[in-house]
This record gives structure tokens, sequence and C-alpha cells, in this order.
């Protein structure tokens, strides 16, 4: 392995024209994927030839259901959040009718449903408004508030038990959205607009919704793309000028991830990834972050030979053929553990598993071929200027007691090591998986503070439903129907998290009248089409209760879900002919897929960790060796993921995928200082002395490298986005407690459990190393 790097290097160095020729060639290739990535698209996924299909007959012959448009307390695409303590009086009712004109007016509104437009609700049928005119009295309003809030569609599903809080539903004609703006900020501007030329009442309208929801996300990571990408190549750039004290140096190590993102994000699209939300400001981020490290290793070795007295193109060669195997090394570990994320349920991050596996290939190639072409031409003739006013040189030798402190206490601090990184692990268990819908979401956004504002009151946007069905055996009109909708709805009603179950026993009990469960099923029938249909398909033995699921958290409803599943299960058990059962969608999906998930991805990050652990023992020649790598890797992410307990945090799909990354990326430092100490072990009088010896020439590396990623993370902890300071801070700990760990459980355990290698073991870099 280590001829074949040799032979690589030659032609790099040796050969640049073909080195160029391979630069362009690949910038060709990511240059057209940024200009027509949709002309790439239709070459690679041509349009499929239609082809005729055939349905089959159903195994049981259902009646046909009428052709009736059932009504829907949850279809919207947006939703608008009115506020006033003012609603039923004469001056809220002209800004509430004046705001909704006003929004129907809009071209690219389809429909807008507020609790005056909702559907006749008695056995006569005749026009009922529960919204009075502005003219009409006070005493008039009193009783229309009454009224509303004994109306099932409008307490808790329209209108807040308080009656201060109400919602207006709106459909939109999307041929007409000329903007995002339309669907969030107008709607809003719109309605408060026409309210206060009528009224002077205090009112406020919001904007949430699935259309608002999707679109406060895109917004989001587009205005973060070149934000934090800025932010955080400028604070790289700074920390590299700072750290290197030369500008050749800077430079030099600033074209390779950047190039190597460049090439990333124009080849995605050839793998049809181009799409991930991740994309635009995580995977440039880390991507250059590990082009970064790999770069700094490269540079330090390079200008330590150029300040030897080597000449340039003799520095750029020996400097690859020094680290260029265990930056590959670190390339095919950090692919690892990135890669690991395509076993994942979630389509998103199996995507971002394989983007980052592009990245980290295309930036090694770049960091591989960049760095030594321009490091043996005239750029390089100054690469090693500033070396002596290197902070992190200057300061080596204090940091260097550290290792002698270890040293003198292997075999405690071999313990100590052990001991508190099996002790996270325990606690790192107790963490629980969670899930929002607004966690990628920046937190100020007008439909995340709307959504907690319905939240608040009227019990969650989201909802969650149960299925009934029965068999053949019962009539569809069965007074049994309605007494198990009933024995359900009050299992729903006694659940704290649960809001406003609905369901035909509402719409029936709303009806005049009383008696038992026959004699009211039969009033089923005065109801209108719409409404009834809404809950109830007779034609296909169906039935289903909805209720409302606050946006706080999955995984607090997971006692809820599991207690209704239980209730649901006996209801069952006292009815045989009827089945009743959660509906796997919207919020109780997410409840059962959720620990699916985080399942996935914790089983990747143990696939990873022990494939890396095997790529080390087989690359080192040393199960030891790989054993012991084990403690300085895992010790970062179980002191992540204790610090997720200790501060009350979950374990979210972010900070699942951030141990993964960060996995990756630790490594590296581990993998650099056991390329050296091999190395060292072999012309080192000692084992001690190799230790310091590997130490003194990876250290400086170890800690810039370290320095930067640090610095590229906390540039991600300033994004709106709350996913994106997890990822940014969880990163920050992983990274930190890493460098750590390679400079005190790693020497400890090395001196105190490791083996000399032989002469053979050393190959992984056999060449002679410049000191």
């Amino acid at each position: 392995m280590t001829r074949f790097f040799n032979l690589a290097t030659d032609w790099i160095v040796g050969r640049p024209w073909i080195t160029s020729l391979l630069i362009v060639v690949i910038s060709g290739l990511a240059i057209a994927g940024h200009v027509v990535p949709e002309r790439i698209l239709a070459f690679i996924n041509p349009p499929e030839d239609e082809v005729e299909t055939f349905e089959r007959e159903p195994a049981e012959r259902l009646e046909e259901v009428p052709d009736v448009n059932p009504f829907s307390v949850a279809d919207a695409d947006a939703i608008v959040v009115v506020e006033s303590d003012s609603i039923f009086t004469p001056d809220g009712a002209r800004a509430l009718r004046s705001a909704v004109a006003a929004l129907e007016s809009l071209p690219y509104i389809r429909s807008v449903v507020w609790m005056d437009r909702l559907p006749i609700l008695n056995i006569f049928g005749l026009p009922e408004p529960l919204f009075p005119r502005a003219t009409s009295s006070q005493q008039r309003f009193d009783a229309a508030k009454a009224k509303a809030l004994a109306n099932p569609l409008v307490k808790g599903q329209m209108l807040s038990p308080d009656a201060r809080t109400m919602i207006l539903l709106i459909k939109f004609n999307y041929f007409f959205v000329e903007s995002n703006d339309d669907c969030i900020g107008r709607l809003s501007r719109v309605a408060r607009a026409a309210a206060g030329e009528v009224s002077d009442v205090e009112i406020s309208f919001s904007v949430t919704g699935q259309t608002p929801l999707y679109i406060a996300a895109r917004e989001q990571n587009d205005a973060d793309v070149l934000t934090y990408q800025l932010v955080g190549y400028g604070m790289i750039a700074a920390m590299s000028l700072i750290l290197f004290r030369g500008i050749s140096a800077v430079l030099i190590v600033a074209v390779a991830p950047a190039l190597g993102v460049f090439w990333t994000l124009g080849v995605l699209p050839y793998f049809d990834l181009q799409d991930n939300p991740f994309n635009n400001v995580l995977l440039p981020v880390l991507i250059s972050l590990v082009g970064f490290t790999d770069g700094v290793h490269l540079m330090v070795h390079i200008r330590k030979l150029r300040a030897s007295g080597l000449s340039p193109k003799n520095a750029a060669a020996e400097g690859v053929r020094e680290v260029g195997l265990a930056c590959a090394l670190t390339s095919l570990t950090t692919a690892i553990g990135f890669g690991s994320l395509v076993w994942a349920s979630h389509d998103i991050v199996k995507e971002f598993g394989w983007c980052c596996v592009v990245g980290v290939t295309m930036t090694f190639i770049a960091v591989v071929t960049t760095i030594p072409l321009l490091c043996s031409g005239w750029l390089g003739r100054r690469v090693h200027h500033g070396l002596e006013k290197s902070l992190v040189d200057q300061q080596l030798a204090r940091i260097g007691g550290l290792v002698e402190f270890v040293l003198a206490r292997t075999k405690w601090i071999s313990r100590i090591g052990i001991a508190v990184t099996v002790g996270l692990a325990l606690l790192s268990l107790s963490l629980e998986p969670d899930e929002r819908r607004t966690q990628g979401l920046p937190t100020r956004a007008e439909p995340v503070v709307a959504l907690q504002k319905i939240d608040r009151a009227l019990g969650g946007l989201e909802f969650g439903e149960v299925e009934v069905n029965w068999n053949g055996s019962v009539k569809s009109d069965s007074p049994e129907v309605l007494e198990v909708v009933s024995k359900i709805d009050d299992l729903l009603a006694g659940e704290e998290l649960v809001g406003h179950p609905l369901s035909i026993r509402n719409l029936i009990e709303s009806l005049p009248g009383d008696g038992q469960f026959g004699n009211r099923m039969s009033m089923l029938e005065l109801l209108p089409p719409p409404l009834k249909r809404a809950f109830y398909t007779p034609e296909r033995r169906h039935a289903i209760v909805m209720f409302r699921v606050q946006d706080i958290g999955i995984a607090k409803y997971g006692p809820t879900f599991e207690r209704i599943t239980e209730g649901l299960a006996d209801i069952s058990q006292q009815h045989e002919s009827f089945t009743a059962s959660l509906r796997n969608r919207g919020a109780v999906w997410r409840w059962n897929e959720l620990y699916t998930i985080v399942i996935d991805l914790v089983r990747s990050l143990a696939s990873a960790s022990f494939i890396i652990f095997l790529v080390l023992s087989v690359v080192f020649r040393s199960m030891r060796i790989g054993l012991i790598s084990i403690i300085p890797n895992l010790f970062p992410l179980v002191l992540s993921a204790s610090f997720l307990v200790v501060t009350g945090q979950y374990l979210e799909m972010v900070s699942v995928c951030a141990f993964t990354v960060c996995l990756g990326i630790a490594v590296d430092d581990t993998i650099h200082f056991l390329t050296r100490y091999q190395v060292e072990c072999v012309r080192a009088p000692s084992q001690e002395e190799a230790i310091r010896r590997a130490f003194t020439g990876v250290g400086t590396a170890l800690i810039m490298t370290t320095i930067v990623l640090l610095a590229g993370f906390v540039t991600v902890l300033f994004s709106e986005s709350r996913e994106h300071r997890i990822f940014g801070y969880m990163g920050a700990i992983t990274i930190g407690s890493a460098l750590l760990g390679d400079l005190t459980f790693l020497p400890a355990l090395l001196a105190r459990h490791g083996r000399r290698p032989t002469p053979e073991a050393t190959e992984v870099e056999a060449e002679p190393v410049s000191r």
C-alpha cells in the first residue's frame, strides 16, 4: 500500500500536467452540475414510457360510496390565527368580516372557512349563522358566543374555549401564487390592514399551517446557505492565518477544502442527491472541515520539510509520503462514519449519508492533488515563512507537559479513562428519542409562533385519528356503532395531552333530544352528508374519531398513545365485531416511526464504530491497537450524549446524525497519532519516548485542526434553526473532547497496554520521517 502511495506521489508532483488535467476534468463536471443540473437529471433519469396498468377487483365488494366531499377541520393549506378579547363584539365582528373579505379578494385564495361558514348543524337544515352582523346588539353577541361554544365544530376546532383565539382555514389556488410571501406575510398584512380600516379593536393576525411551515423551513435554509458559509469560511481563514502566520500556507490550505465543496455540490446532481435539506448548510461545513483537517496535517509536514532545506518539489513529495496514507485512512474512516447513515430508514438521513460519502471522496482528491501541486510550484517557495512564529509550535512545549504528566501516571489515567467512558456510556443509555414538526425551523418565524398559539388555545395543530371498522354482521345504523364510538371518545377525553376529540357522537349530541344509543343513532341521517361523512362511511363500515396533538415533542405522547392503544384493544375485545386502532398517519406515524428511525441510526453508529475498529486493527496489524483506540474515540461520543441527558434533552435525528458524523471526524486525530507512534516505535529507544516523539510530530496539527474545527462548528450556533444549533454544539463538544482523549487517555493506554510493533507493522508509513 505504501508503494502505491509513493507511486501516486511521484505522479502528482513529478507529472503536474496529469494532476492539472484531473483537476480540470473534475471541475468541468462540477461546473456542469452547478449550471445545468436539470439536464444532468434528465440524462440520468430519462422519462419512462407510459405503461398501461390494470387494477384488480377487490376481494370483497362493498357498496359504492356516494360522491360527497366530506367537511374537514384539518383540510387547509394555511391557517390564519386570530387573537382578540373582542371577537364577540360589534367592533370585533366588523373587523373580522372585513379581514375575511379582504383575504377572499386575493386572486390566489380559493376559499376561507371560518366559524361563520361551517356546515349547518340542525335537523331542519335552516341557515343558522354563528356570528352575528356588526349591527347586532351585545346581548345578541353574548348569546352567539354561548351557542358557538356549544357547537362541537366550533369549540376546540375553530374557536378556543375562552373565545379569545379563532382560526381561518385557507385553501390556495397555487396557479396564482407568485411568491412565498403570498402564503405567509401577505395574508397577515392584508387581514391586519382590512381590520384596522373599519375598527380600532385590538386584534392580531398570524399565519401557520402546512405550506407556511414548509416555506419557513426552505427560506431559513436558503438564508443560511450564503451567510453561514461565508461566516464559517471567514472564521476558518482567520484562524488559519493566526495559526500558520504565513499567507502562502493559508491560501494553499484554503484552496483544497473550498475546491472539495465546489466539486461535491457540483457532482451531487449526477447521483440525484442535490435536494437534500442538509446540503446547503451542514454538508459544506462538514466536508470543508474534513478537508481542512487533512490539509493542515499535510501542510504542517511540508512546512517543516521546507524549513529543513528541501526544495519545494521534494518537500511536497516527501510530505505526501509521510502523511498521505494517514490522510487516506482518515478519509476512509470518516466516509465509514458518514456512510453508516445510509442504513437509516429516513430517506433524508439516508441521502445525507451518501452526500457525505461523495463529499469526503471529492475533498480527499482535492487535498492530495492541489496542496502538493501548489506547494511544488512558485507559491510553495514561501510556504515555510512564519513557521518560527506559529502560536501552536511556540506553546507546544507547554502542552507537552501534559503528556509528561500522563506518562508518569499511566496506570491511574488509563483506568480513569476506561471508567469515565464506561460510566458516561451507561448514563447516555437513558436518552430517549424525540421529534417535533418545528425542530428544524427558526423559533421566531411567524408560522412557528402561530403554531404555538394554536397549541395553547386549541390543543394542537396536528390531528390524530382512531379508526373504527366493523364486519358485515353489524348493520351500519346499529346502535352498537355509536356505543363503540362513544367509548373511544371517552377514552380520548380522559387523556390530558389529547385535544378536543371529534366524532359522530359529538355531532349527534349537539342535536335536540336525548335517549339511548338506539334512539340517537337514527338522528345521524338528519345531518348534512358532507358533515356526516366526515366521520362516518357506512358503505365501508368505517368511522373515525379525530383529536388534536400539540407540537411539544412526540416522545411526551408515547405514554398517552400506549394507554390509548391498550384502551382500544379492550374496547375491541368487548365488541368482537369491531376493531379500533390508532391510524398510522400524522402524529401517530411519527410516534411509531421515530423509534425505528433512531434505532436505525444508533445501529448505523454502532456498525460504523465496529467497522472503524476493524479497519484500524487491519491497517495497524494489531488487534490490541484497535481495542486501545476504542476508548479515545468512544469518550467524546458518550460525553456529548451525557451532556444531552444532564441538560434534559432528548435523542433526536439531528443529534444521532451529529454522533455519526463526529465519529468520522474525531477518529482522524487518533489515526494520525497512531500512525506516527507506529513509526517512532521502531526508532525510539523506549515506548514512552515513541509517544513523546509522536506527540511532537503530530501535536501541532492535532491542536490546529481542533481549533479550526471548533471555529467551524461555533459558526453554526448562530443559526436560527434549532437543528443546526444542536448540530453545532454537539460537534464542538465532540471534537474538543476528542483532542482531550487523544492527549490523555490514548498515550496512557498505549504506554500501559500497548506493545512495540514489529518493523513489518509500520508499513503504513515506512519512509523515513524528517523531524
